[in-house]
């Protein structure tokens, strides 16, 4: 069976041009989606708890350097940012463990701005194969011969390309969903960690002054 024999292809051919750049969505959409899950799978492979609870104990004593050795070159995110805020303890300890942890959330949310955008964009696509296939169907109402075939034709066209742009939309909500609520718990547990250093390490100052 040849390529064009395939009913898929065959679908997609008869979406008109319009579902050339609603197929190009749909392989980014994919692409970011794979990304965001391996990453998601990556770093939670790399948290390292137990290391975090070491580290905030050293503070909690007083050791500063202990813990900031402990911290050094993680890969953990929160041992990461624990790092840079203990790495400017006696400068500015808060300010670093915001941009640290403002640094990781960053990361978190990479290309999620790309999800969402075509969360609109590919039902507009869609639309405007709508219009573009009704268009091309009355183009030929004048022609009694031709009329009923060429204008059923021309709303098969606007109807693909409506319900392809409406999947990809779909495909890509419940993802994008899911990874922006992970992004959000990944931000309070980072802000939770940043708050337990500060309090820790100003309970070990005021014991050292005691």
């Amino acid at each position: 069976m040849s390529l064009h024999d395939n009913v898929v292809v065959q679908t997609f051919l008869h979406g008109g041009p319009i579902m050339w750049p609603i197929l190009a969505t749909a392989v980014v959409a994919l692409a970011v989606v794979i990304e965001r899950f391996i990453w998601q799978i990556v770093e939670k492979s790399r948290r390292r708890p137990q290391q975090v609870d070491e580290v905030l104990s050293k503070i909690e004593v007083g050791d500063v350097d202990g813990a900031s050795k402990l911290a050094r070159n993680s890969k953990d995110p929160f041992l990461r940012v624990m790092w840079h805020g203990l790495h400017h303890f006696h400068s500015s300890l808060q300010g670093a463990l915001q941009r640290a942890a403002t640094t990781e959330v960053e990361r978190a949310e990479r290309f999620l701005s790309i999800l969402d955008t075509i969360v609109t964009l590919a039902p507009l696509l869609g639309l405007l194969g709508t219009v573009t296939g009704i268009m091309h169907s009355f183009s030929f109402v004048g022609n009694e011969d031709l009329a009923a075939t060429k204008v059923s034709g021309g709303i098969a066209e606007a109807l693909i390309a409506t319900a392809a742009g409406l999947g990809i939309a779909i495909f890509c909500l419940l993802p994008l969903n899911y990874f922006n609520r992970r992004v959000e718990t990944f931000r309070t547990e980072l802000e939770n960690t940043a708050t337990d250093v500060e309090l820790l390490a100003n309970k070990s100052k005021q014991l050292a002054t005691v």
